[in-house]
């Protein structure tokens, strides 16, 4: 007679682990949000005299670019469950250079805008880069954490890898998710 392996009561560790890091995360956006929301209302000109308000198009269109790069995302993680490590690789590999080119686009914004708006000029500009660049950063973190579980999986597959995957993949949704937030909270001149 063989032994049949208990079914899974719980998911692993690294998976809670990655949601605890979210929360922790979701709470510096939250924070710099209502920093935002705060300094908005208690200033008079929003965004300041002689301030541009800020073009709601590319923004807009990056952010829900970001946010379909989670069904690639998802996909790998269905992919690798049923043993398509191929598949998972190539997925999560198409989703990263999307992710790359947005950030790379980002990238190049923010230093245009920072030519014309110095981050120091205000307390818009300030809370304005500033929540800009802590998404942007999450983005980067993110393209790193692909690059080496992407890495992890060519050489082979395991249940950590397989946790690993899922984790990264929580790490995405919740950095997309985060995009939209930090777009309508920057663009809320612009409505």
């Amino acid at each position: 007679m063989t032994a049949v392996a208990p079914a899974q009561a719980a998911r692993p560790n690294g998976w809670y682990g990655m949601l605890m890091l979210i929360a922790s995360e979701a709470t510096i956006f939250g924070a710099l949000i209502a920093t935002y929301a705060y300094l908005r209302f208690n200033t008079v000109a929003w965004p300041p005299r002689g301030v541009a308000t800020p073009s709601a198009t590319a923004p807009v269109i990056l952010a829900l670019v970001l946010l379909l790069t989670a069904a690639p995302v998802f996909l790998a993680v269905r992919a690798a469950a049923a043993g398509r490590r191929g598949s998972a690789i190539g997925l999560l590999a198409g989703a990263f250079v999307v992710q790359a080119v947005y950030l790379a686009i980002q990238a190049h914004l923010y230093a245009d805008q920072l030519s014309t708006l110095h981050a120091d000029a205000s307390a818009y500009a300030s809370i304005y880069y500033t929540l800009l660049a802590v998404h942007h950063a999450h983005v980067g973190v993110g393209l790193l954490l692909e690059l080496w579980i992407m890495g992890r999986l060519a050489t082979g597959w395991t249940p950590y890898r397989r946790t690993a995957l899922s984790a990264i993949a929580l790490y995405w949704y919740f950095v997309a998710v985060a995009g939209l937030a930090v777009t309508a909270t920057t663009l809320y001149p612009a409505w």
